[in-house]
């Protein structure tokens, strides 16, 4: 069964995070400082160096890769929700390096900025709260109220 909740714009905000700090940790305390409790995030631009994540579904853990390198950011999306009452930023990235050889998977922390521009979208709805799923054993919405 799908879940589907009806959400209506709130505030749009933008912005430039600092040069070296953390992606993932600037972008949930401008979501803490905002009260941003539900929307979505959009950025551009580099970084310094990346931690990516990949799921692995047979072990139920996510696998990490350090690329120690400079990188530009072609897409960065993502949602914000909340996970124990508090602003989570669940986010996807995609890394380009010099020769065009793109990296991508979940936004990790240890993603230090160069420069980074982005769009937050807050909503107003339904509170989302991520709960453990049985199924995939990831934080997730559950499917009803």
């Amino acid at each position: 069964m799908t879940m589907v909740k009806k959400v209506e714009s709130r505030e749009l905000f933008m912005g430039k995070l600092s040069h070296g700090s953390d992606v993932l940790e600037e972008l949930t305390a401008v979501c803490r400082r905002e009260n941003i409790r539900l929307g979505r995030v959009e950025a551009l631009g580099a970084v310094q160096r990346a931690r990516l994540g990949f799921y692995d579904q047979e072990k139920r853990a996510y696998r990490y890769l350090e690329l120690a390198q400079h990188l530009e950011i072609t897409s960065l999306v993502g949602n914000v929700s909340l996970k124990d009452g508090q602003p989570m930023v669940h986010a996807h990235v995609t890394l380009a390096d010099g020769e065009g050889k793109a990296y991508g998977g979940h936004l990790a922390s240890g993603t230090v900025v160069f420069a980074c521009e982005f769009v937050l979208e807050a909503f107003e709805g339904p509170t989302l709260e991520r709960v453990p799923d049985e199924t995939t054993g990831l934080p997730l919405w559950p499917l009803a109220d």
